[in-house]
């Protein structure tokens, strides 16, 4: 064998074969996916205590979070360093999380309204993705908050949301990396498979009729919900990878762990969270919202 075809099986021996990762690669993975697990085992508890606490504990959590959400959407605009956009927004937020607290959904709607005409007036060029931003953070932090507050069925509805929610991110990327295939929308989200979506799309099922089993719903209604919820939350991460692949963005920001930022880790619970709360709202009115989505 020659010098140059000694070189030349070297390099085979060490390139990986089609279909399979380099060893960098793979190492990256389970780094990623470790940190993923430890985010999730510390931020899902307390997640769940607040949310069985509700009230101003919750709300109080789905405020800061709607705050988070507006800044982290101006980063990933450009906007993030124009603090003449940042603070009104912002603040509107934080108003209306206050006027939530109290009971008072018309003067939260109201300090959303002002909010909205400040930053309407001071974005500029980029008006319509600030504008965009701070209605994403606001329906999100409304949703939440009327969906728990319903005494009866809130804590039950919160969490047959975020459960779906979550189940269904840990399906479809537990499908999608073991069994891989064709992908869903190369591109807006190039790692995201249909066999991801369709892992996902079924453990939300299971999550529904377990939800049955333990009598907190009727079997029909709460798989047909699962269903909508899991395919409304893919969708949603669908449109955020898209808001940020526009921008050029990667992570919204670096705030959790192997997950990136609250964008990137709420923004399936975000669309969910509305179109549940819309159904609710819907059927059980404003101080329903829990027992309309769980009660058929």
């Amino acid at each position: 064998m020659t010098e140059g075809e000694a070189a030349s099986a070297a390099a085979s021996e060490q390139r990986p074969a089609a279909g399979e990762q380099p060893p960098a690669a793979n190492e990256q993975g389970s780094r990623n996916l470790v940190m993923r697990v430890v985010a999730a085992l510390v931020l899902a508890p307390v997640a769940i205590a607040l949310a069985y606490l509700g009230g101003i504990a919750w709300s109080l959590l789905a405020t800061v979070v709607a705050v988070g959400l507006y800044v982290e959407w101006l980063v990933v605009t450009g906007l993030g360093r124009e603090l003449r956009v940042v603070v009104p927004g912002a603040l509107a937020l934080l108003l209306a999380g206050l006027c939530l607290m109290a009971g008072r959904i018309d003067a939260a709607l109201d300090m959303l309204l002002v909010g909205v005409v400040a930053v309407a007036l001071t974005s500029g060029v980029r008006r319509s993705w600030a504008i965009a931003g701070l209605l994403y953070a606001a329906a999100a932090e409304i949703a939440s908050v009327l969906l728990r507050n319903d005494p009866a069925k809130g804590f039950a509805a919160l969490m047959f949301v975020l459960l779906i929610v979550w189940v269904t991110d840990i399906g479809g990327y537990f499908a999608g990396r073991s069994i891989g295939g064709p992908k869903l929308w190369v591109r807006v989200s190039p790692k995201k498979t249909w066999a991801g979506a369709i892992g996902g799309f079924v453990a939300s099922l299971v999550v529904a009729a377990g939800f049955a089993a333990f009598e907190i719903g009727t079997t029909g209604p709460l798989l047909v919900l699962g269903a909508v919820l899991s395919v409304v939350s893919q969708l949603g991460d669908l449109f955020e990878s898209a808001v940020k692949r526009r921008f050029g963005v990667k992570d919204s920001s670096h705030i959790i762990p192997g997950h990136g930022g609250l964008l990137d880790r709420l923004d399936g619970f975000v669309a969910a969270v509305i179109v549940a709360a819309i159904f609710g709202f819907l059927r059980g009115g404003a101080d329903g919202v829990g027992r309309g989505l769980m009660v058929w």
